[in-house]
């Protein structure tokens, strides 16, 4: 068995720990607002599990932050030293983070340092990924197809969109991002940074 951690699991266990650490936080306290069970959280913290897309917005409802802020450094970490001065960021580059339950595959296109966060998601064919409403509360949001046919449901209403289709999100509200299609889904997601707790 292997002791190589993968960078991007690595990464997701500092910043879990750095923000539950932040806010003074056990893992008791962190559990009880996520609804993520301690032992998972602490497998998550010690790079021991990489959290599904599920875990990973229930944490981002706990801790008041976009699901891509998770995805990077820390504010004052090292950012891999991957963007010069002039933010630029090569494909062959970025790191790419994958759902362990969906094979649902998010790529950060802008840095942690840029005033909004997109990133690029591939969803397969089948996959279905639900988030809490707490996810999106302290965030605005626009999701883009790029390519193929997404069904994504905002609290009680469903939208099919297609290729080109974008729609912005108003109050939070539960939502499932689900590929019924036969094909790979890739779509963008634009987010507002919001002011962090």
């Amino acid at each position: 068995m292997s002791n190589i951690v993968d960078p991007l699991v690595a990464r997701i266990a500092a910043r879990v720990r750095t923000e539950r650490e932040r806010r003074h936080w056990t893992l008791a306290r962190l559990a009880d607002a996520s609804g993520v069970s301690q032992a998972m959280i602490s497998r998550i913290e010690r790079g021991e599990s990489s959290p599904t897309a599920v875990v990973l917005g229930k944490l981002s409802a706990a801790f008041q932050l976009g699901i891509a802020s998770l995805l990077v450094p820390a504010e004052g970490a090292q950012d891999d030293g991957a963007a010069g001065a002039a933010g630029l960021h090569r494909q062959a580059d970025a790191a790419e983070w994958r759902d362990p339950a969906t094979g649902y595959r998010r790529r950060q296109i802008a840095g942690p340092r840029f005033p909004a966060e997109v990133a690029e998601i591939r969803l397969p064919p089948g996959a279905r990924v639900p988030y809490p409403a707490a996810a999106f509360a302290f965030v605005r949001q626009v999701v883009w197809v790029l390519d193929g046919r997404l069904t994504f449901h905002d609290g009680d209403a469903v939208h099919e969109l297609e290729e080109g289709d974008t729609i912005e999100l108003g109050a939070p509200a539960p939502r499932v991002f689900v590929n019924t299609t036969d094909a790979e889904c890739r779509y963008a997601v634009i987010l507002a940074r919001g002011t962090r707790p």
